[in-house]
């Protein structure tokens, strides 16, 4: 079913927390809609992200990867910290700053295809191969194999085929412990290099950990920029002063992002969470062992916080969005994820002066998927 932006967004709930169905297991969980309620729901230690021990016992026809369920996200302190530990100085803005001439190589090369006059698929000739080639460049993943990196990853937010998602698991872990084989007998010197030099130099970093932080890196190094890049530039697009403005002066960009990333947040609900205590949360006491959804996108739209939310307004303070996320979990790439959206934009904003719209709105796709917003294809004319 084809779905225009405007219909993607979900009707605002009356109450900021409620009490709604849990997947398709008929089990009741909370969904938290309001931006204070959220924000407090992302840096409370009580809700746990633990997914391995909140499913244990269950029953659960599920087969994912333990290195996929297991990873740095799904996990607590002192085992999250530990990990995000080994691999923060690798995302620091100074590391991406130092990676920054080889994003705008990797985005001329991809503009340099795109034809002077006609039709141009942005996410399919832009947003998806930018920062799925930076992420393997920063890994040491071969070029020959990111074709298979962009489906697995796909088929891993796959909604509602649990089968493909999990199959999707076992061949990305299954390829990256293969690569880390390989690399073990010829090393080098990339991010992946030095996870497996501390691994063996008998740090404390067991080997399935080391595929599942490999995999995770991958996966949430490129997903949710490429829907970013796709949805920034639509949100630009049926704004012709706002996309002028910043094609005349692309220094705003920058400046810019914050507030693209409220009104168009590429993470639509944050992974999954649950109560390890009773948790009083927006006035409703949520119990013990219970899952409570997080809605970043509609928190961004909560207008107790953001004045007009549906409008984009590039001259709005919007740096207390939630579109990287808060607390311990905040997104660890976050420096590197907005350095490649505005070398994405600048770029084709200023190569491209008659860029607009090829399809109105109503036919374009969205993914059928929970926790990630993005267009399947975004068609422009240049």
């Amino acid at each position: 079913m084809k779905q225009s932006p405007r219909d993607h967004q979900e009707p605002r709930p009356a109450c900021p927390v409620r009490l709604v169905e849990s997947g398709s297991s008929g089990h009741t969980g909370y969904l938290v809609t309001g931006y204070a309620e959220a924000r407090q729901a992302l840096g409370d230690p009580r809700l746990s992200k633990n997914t391995s021990a909140f499913f244990a016992g269950k029953g659960s026809t599920r087969r994912p990867h333990p290195a996929v369920t297991r990873n740095m996200l799904a996990s607590d302190p002192p085992r999250h910290t530990r990990l995000r530990k080994l691999v923060t100085k690798a995302f620091t803005t100074g590391a991406v700053a130092a990676l920054r001439p080889f994003i705008e190589r990797v985005t001329d090369a991809l503009l340099a295809e795109w034809p002077r006059h006609g039709e141009v698929d942005v996410v399919a000739d832009l947003a998806m191969p930018l920062p799925v080639t930076v992420i393997c460049e920063l890994l040491g993943v071969p070029e020959d194999d990111r074709p298979d990196v962009r489906r697995w990853s796909a088929d891993l937010f796959a909604a509602g085929q649990p089968q493909r998602i999990d199959a999707a698991s076992h061949a990305m872990a299954e390829y990256m412990a293969g690569l880390i084989a390989e690399r073990r007998d010829r090393p080098g010197d990339a991010l992946l290099d030095r996870l497996i030099r501390v691994r063996d130099d008998g740090d404390r970093l067991g080997e399935e950990e080391l595929v599942s932080l490999a995999v995770l890196l991958l996966v949430a190094g490129h997903e949710t920029t490429t829907h970013f890049i796709g949805s920034a530039l639509l949100a630009l697009l049926q704004r012709p002063t706002d996309l002028e403005r910043l094609r005349h002066a692309p220094d705003l960009v920058p400046g810019a992002l914050d507030e693209l990333l409220r009104h168009s947040s590429p993470v639509s609900t944050a992974t999954f969470r649950y109560t390890t205590e009773p948790v009083p949360l927006g006035g409703t006491e949520i119990p013990a062992g219970t899952p409570v959804q997080v809605a970043i996108g509609a928190a961004n739209r909560d207008p107790a916080r953001f004045a007009e939310p549906e409008r984009l307004d590039l001259g709005r303070d919007a740096t207390g969005h939630l579109g990287f996320g808060h607390g311990i979990h905040r997104c660890l790439g976050a420096p590197l994820a907005r350095a490649e959206a505005e070398v994405a934009l600048r770029k084709v904003l200023t190569r491209f002066p008659g860029l607009r719209p090829a399809v109105p709105p109503e036919q374009l796709v969205w993914r059928p998927t929970r926790l990630v917003r993005g267009l399947t294809a975004l068609p422009v004319l240049v």
